[in-house]
């Protein structure tokens, strides 16, 4: 789920299903599902786990208190599974991670790319929710004293 730009590129990455949430909410189709994965977290919680199928689970990304309390409720009242975590970073799975990217498993988007003194317009960019994959801050390499 995400604005209709961004549309063809969730599809390219593997998404059976893509939903414009600035043109349907997707909680008042009746359509249910076996797996939400919720990155923003805009859509209430109690209309996106009655989304799920009985059995579904709701996957939430960068949680709130608020939510994971929540969402942790409403799964011990139902069969319905609630998965929050945010991103570890530990080397295990940093390691993980690279394998993952050199086997060609694991594709990246990068939408654009801002050097460390543009950090303000960089920050900005990914807050205006127009991003459509990643925003990479580029840190040039220290400059010896020595070097002419």
């Amino acid at each position: 789920m995400d604005s209709g730009d961004k549309l063809e590129m969730l599809r390219s990455l593997g998404a059976t299903e893509v939903i414009d949430y600035t043109a349907e909410d997707f909680t008042r189709t009746g359509k249910t599902y076996d797996v939400i994965f919720d990155v923003v977290g805009k859509t209430p919680l109690g209309r996106a786990m009655r989304s799920l199928t009985d059995m579904g689970t709701y996957l939430l990304a960068n949680p709130s208190i608020w939510r994971m309390l929540r969402g942790w409720w409403m799964a011990r009242t139902s069969q319905r599974r609630f998965v929050a975590a945010a991103a570890r970073r530990t080397v295990e799975e940093l390691v993980f991670l690279k394998e993952l990217a050199e086997a060609g498993e694991l594709r990246t988007i990068i939408d654009r790319r801002y050097p460390l003194e543009q950090m303000a317009e960089a920050h900005a960019y990914v807050e205006s929710g127009r991003k459509a994959g990643n925003v990479v801050v580029t840190v040039a390499e220290p400059q010896s004293p020595l070097d002419p």
